[in-house]
């Protein structure tokens, strides 16, 4: 069983890796595996596949056997997903909340997840069970970069991964935070050049999204 301390730890060391994880959804488990390998090649090896389509499973099935990805499962609410994902292969878990249930069944099963919080309340319950890494949703309509940055003096201990309208516009104003440890968005894998089979050019955004700090 893995307790909570150790589960965030890994979660941090995860979050670590790379100054932007990408939040996929991707409907084609054809586009798995190259979509992955483009990332990987720009710089971000951490993925973010949410279970919002029926590929899902699949897809993270796919992007797994990527050499130099990490791949996890977003929009883990249930203890069922919780097994299904690492099942397909995830390697952590990440979740829009958190309620007892669903972090039970994560250390139970070993998978170290990103725990949600949207507030100092749902952060300081996260903290006294064991997670000092949480994932902040929805970042930009939760108060944004102004409401982390609130934070960062009252729960220092505390560090984030904003999600939820951070795009390339404003991610700067989160990472530039000394309470956030990486952001998630989904922009360095438009549904456009995903369809297009663009992978150079999702490459370059990747590589672009790296250096972001």
């Amino acid at each position: 069983m893995l307790t909570a301390a150790n589960a965030s730890r890994r979660t941090r060391e995860i979050c670590e890796m790379a100054p932007i994880i990408p939040v996929l959804v991707v409907h084609d488990p054809a586009h798995a595996r190259p979509l992955a390998e483009a990332l990987v090649a720009g710089g971000l090896p951490v993925l973010e596949v949410t279970l919002r389509t029926p590929a899902a499973l699949e897809v993270i099935a796919e992007m797994a056997q990527v050499d130099g990805g990490i791949v996890g499962a977003g929009t883990l609410v249930t203890p069922a997903d919780v097994t299904s994902s690492i099942v397909a292969g995830a390697r952590f878990g990440v979740s829009p909340g958190a309620t007892d249930v669903l972090l039970d069944a994560a250390e139970q099963q070993e998978l170290p997840m990103l725990p949600g919080a949207a507030s100092a309340s749902e952060a300081m319950a996260l903290l006294a069970r064991g997670y000092d890494m949480l994932k902040f949703f929805p970042a930009e309509a939760a108060g944004g970069a102004p409401f982390l940055k609130s934070l960062s003096s009252p729960l220092p201990q505390i560090s984030f991964c904003p999600t939820g309208g951070v795009g390339p516009d404003n991610a700067l104003d989160y990472l530039s935070l000394p309470n956030v440890i990486c952001a998630g968005g989904s922009w360095v894998a438009p549904g456009d050049l995903v369809a297009a089979q663009d992978w150079e050019g999702i490459t370059a955004l990747a590589r672009d999204a790296a250096k972001l700090r």
